[in-house]
């Protein structure tokens, strides 16, 4: 793999950690999305395996929903060590795009929201999607954000609900990735406020 494990990766992170600080701001993945791409791999987004490749280690579980789920669990086991659980167990739940819609309600709703003592031991749901814009789709609100910032996910199922009935009894709850198809991340952690913009236009 021709990716600088220590450079590209603290790279990556830093761009991970400033994303979940400051919510509705993208992270541009494309440098280091694109050497994934140029060392052959074809089977894993290159976007979703730098995640892993940075957050991932023996201590990590996670779960993989696609069509491809095998082949790209063994690979992720392979470079990380983290191992493949169920939903209920996973720290991390990844969502590719060819999952059956509902899926992600789903995941949502079985992932675990941690507990009193330690929110922090709850999953993070990473999901492919198609393009992500600052269309005023979605209205972002909470700490991080100065006053409000727009997004749009491309995403052919309604998440917004579920996310905030998981989300309900902070400090538990979930946080969310969304990765799309030009390498761009947003992260909404579960202190960030979601309306939906009703406004037709």
């Amino acid at each position: 793999m021709k990716l600088d494990i220590v450079h590209d990766l603290q790279a990556v992170y830093r761009k991970l950690v400033n994303a979940l600080a400051r919510p509705g701001r993208l992270a541009d993945l494309t440098k280091e999305a694109a050497v994934i791409r140029e060392d052959g791999n074809k089977e894993c987004p290159a976007s979703m395996l730098l995640i892993a490749l940075t957050l991932f280690d023996q201590e990590v579980t996670f779960k993989v929903i696609s069509d491809k789920e095998e082949t790209i669990t063994k690979i992720i086991n392979q470079l990380t060590y983290a191992k493949s659980v169920e939903v209920e167990e996973a720290d991390y739940i990844l969502i590719l795009q060819d999952a059956e819609t509902g899926v992600l309600n789903k995941a949502i709703e079985s992932a675990k929201p941690g507990t009193l003592k330690d929110p922090h031991s709850s999953a993070t749901i990473i999901i492919e999607v198609n393009k992500i814009t600052d269309e005023p789709a979605l209205e972002l609100k909470g700490p991080g954000i100065k006053t409000t910032e727009f997004v749009h996910v491309e995403l052919k199922e309604k998440w917004v609900e579920a996310r905030q009935m998981k989300n309900k009894e902070y400090p538990l709850g979930i946080d969310l990735m969304f990765v799309d198809q030009n390498d761009q991340l947003l992260s909404v952690p579960r202190t960030t406020q979601i309306s939906e913009n009703r406004v037709i236009v």
